[in-house]
């Protein structure tokens, strides 16, 4: 069984690759490589990046070790998100791809409604079984939602609101690769409710129609991170 996962990881993991690295969201670079640096005195700023100088660029600037190794999802929502993009990877910078592992503990496990700015994502379901879903762009809002199994493939359009959630009675886990070599992500429970500094009760009370003290509850709430 952990054969067969294994090759299915692998199998995944290319053909992620190969389909998002010929529609990449980011430009396409024009040099073989952009290895990220952060001096600027020995490099060239280039999306976003300083560039290593290609004569002195190695094989470790491509190069990411440990996602086979399963992370603790002990949190209040129950997931733990190990990225793999251009802060992990230098060698990414310019490419337009990068890389998650999630891992979901069991009974419910939760990747919050959450949204990359930069990035449409396709996640592969490895272990366990997912209810995930995106939510449309107003006014429809409408709900596209499945449960996934081992095996399974599900692409979250860039920009919309979508999550993933145990409803197994084992650990999860899921990879996804992302259009861009630095997605961005906005996990919209505590950006609103968690926000640095926090955003006026008043405009939360109103927005979501909810008391004032249940507003400022909510506020205390959101000081745990999953990635």
């Amino acid at each position: 069984m952990k054969g067969h996962c294994s090759f299915l990881a692998v199998f995944a993991l290319l053909a992620l690759a190969s389909i998002l690295g010929t529609s990449a969201y980011d430009p396409s670079p024009l040099q073989d490589t952009c290895v990220a640096i952060n001096d600027p005195k020995t490099g060239i700023f280039v999306n976003g990046k300083f560039c290593k100088d290609p004569k002195f660029v190695t094989a470790d600037d491509f190069f990411f070790s440990g996602l086979n190794i399963p992370r603790d999802p002990s949190n209040p929502v129950g997931s733990v998100v190990t990225p793999v993009n251009v802060d992990q990877i230098p060698g990414l910078n310019t490419m337009g791809i990068s890389l998650v592992r999630i891992d979901y503990a069991p009974y419910a496990g939760l990747n919050p409604p959450h949204t990359h700015p930069r990035a449409t994502e396709i996640l592969v379901v490895l272990e366990g079984t997912l209810y995930v879903g995106f939510v449309t762009s107003n006014p429809d809002n409408r709900l596209v939602s499945k449960v996934l199994y081992p095996g399974d493939v599900f692409v979250f359009p860039i920009g919309l609101i979508h999550f993933q959630q145990n409803v197994g009675k084992t650990n999860a886990v899921a990879f996804a690769s992302l259009s861009s070599q630095n997605p961005g992500v906005i996990t919209i429970p505590k950006a609103v409710f968690g926000s640095n500094p926090p955003i006026n009760p008043d405009v939360l009370t109103r927005a979501f129609q909810l008391d004032n003290n249940v507003v400022k509850y909510l506020q205390s709430r959101f000081g745990w991170k999953n990635n």
